[in-house]
């Protein structure tokens, strides 16, 4: 986790100082600040695992999780104010690194490092040895695993289309009111960079710990309860989508509205779907897991998701090019694709329903079974139970 969240910085740092001759270079660093974000959140849920189980685990991911949205919004804070003091967009990659040697320095001083599954086992840890083809074989048989990994695929799509895009939507919506001109030289307005971000921070909050709290409220009387509210949460929030995509041409304040119902459904999800990996997956296989997860969220999801739709919002423009309003409208039609992608996700999350509790209960038995005996006394027993 270190050396990832080392490369991360460095590089984001470093690809505020390419110049425009040296394009190549700057794709480059880009791409190899995913490659220090994924090492890093492959392990970290993975040794919260490790430290918690039951419901401080669920409490502890739930915080970890809400920093994802949290950062997202943050990011166009103070992102969108870097450039706008700046004039230069540059500054919201040297700006940013500040917070991630925070990270760095509590990682170095501060994280523990557990044994496998030290949590579920009374400190004892989990034994066993397997390849990393034997793991990804064993994740392929275990449905809940596969069903909500497209789960999360899904959402992946709609956040990394929806942060990518939403504030150029409701800028041109703006434009299309004639609330504002268009933009013809940077910086532009980056009032609705601010207004999204401040949105996606207090849903990402919000969210995260409405999830959290209906998933222990209604564990232990509806066993499959976690992928219910994320299946909820991702159906619930299509109308939303929906709404906010068409009455952003009359109402920029209503668009907010739906905007803000929307993501904080969506938020619902992030700390559930982690609490779920972590608890139908085994200790020694949960890297692996998070691993192949992130992987395939990216790939199939916010990798690919943002150009999807601006190259489907460019063919349409073309149809008949040179009106503001119809460049509105073509990106307006092309962010349908999105709440046909919570549908989705929604039957995803159902599919994972019908599986989770033969999965959870099949990994705390192979927990079980793996863990060395543990030699406790009966008073650190009946504390353990506690």
């Amino acid at each position: 986790m270190i050396a990832g969240i080392s490369v991360w910085l460095l590089t984001a740092l470093s690809s505020s100082f390419v110049t425009q001759s040296y394009f190549w270079l700057l794709v480059l660093l880009r791409g190899l600040v995913g490659v220090g974000e994924a090492s890093y959140s492959t392990i970290a849920p993975t040794i919260i695992g490790d430290l918690f189980v039951g419901g401080k685990r669920s409490i502890v991911i739930c915080v970890f999780y809400i920093f994802i949205p949290v950062g997202s919004g943050l990011g166009y804070i103070i992102g969108g104010g870097s450039a706008t003091l700046t004039g230069d967009w540059r500054w919201a990659l040297r700006v940013t690194p500040i917070l991630g040697v925070v990270g760095l320095v509590l990682l170095v001083f501060l994280c523990p490092h557990p044994p496998r599954g030290a949590a579920e086992t009374h400190g004892e840890g989990v034994t066993g040895d397997s390849s990393y083809l034997e793991d990804i074989k064993h994740l392929l048989k275990n449905r809940s695993y596969v069903w909500s990994s497209f789960g999360v695929t899904a959402l992946a799509f709609l956040t990394g289309a929806l942060a990518f895009w939403m504030p150029t939507f409701l800028s041109r919506a703006r434009v299309t009111q004639e609330l504002q001109l268009p933009c013809t030289k940077e910086p532009c307005d980056s009032t609705d960079s601010f207004i999204f971000g401040a949105v996606t921070v207090a849903t990402g909050i919000m969210g995260g710990g409405l999830g959290t709290g209906l998933s222990r409220w209604f564990r232990d009387k509806v066993p499959n309860a976690d992928p219910l509210i994320c299946a909820v949460g991702m159906l619930g929030a299509v109308p939303c989508l929906f709404i906010t995509i068409f009455v952003a041409s009359a109402s920029i304040p209503a668009t907010y509205v739906f905007i803000f119902l929307g993501e904080l459904l969506l938020s619902l999800n992030w700390a559930v779907m982690a609490d779920m990996l972590l608890y139908i997956v085994i200790p020694t296989r949960r890297s692996t897991a998070e691993a192949l997860q992130i992987t395939v969220g990216h790939l199939l999801g916010d990798a690919g998701s943002p150009y999807l739709l601006g190259a489907i919002s460019n063919a349409i423009y073309k149809s008949k090019p040179g009106n503001d309003d119809w460049r509105f409208r073509s990106l307006k039609y092309s962010l349908v694709i999105c709440p046909f992608v919570g549908l989705l996700g929604g039957l995803f999350f159902f599919l994972t329903s019908r599986y989770i509790i033969e999965d959870r209960k099949a990994a705390q038995q192979l927990i079980e079974g793996s863990a060395p005996a543990p030699e406790v006394s009966v008073e650190l027993g009946n504390r353990s139970k506690e």
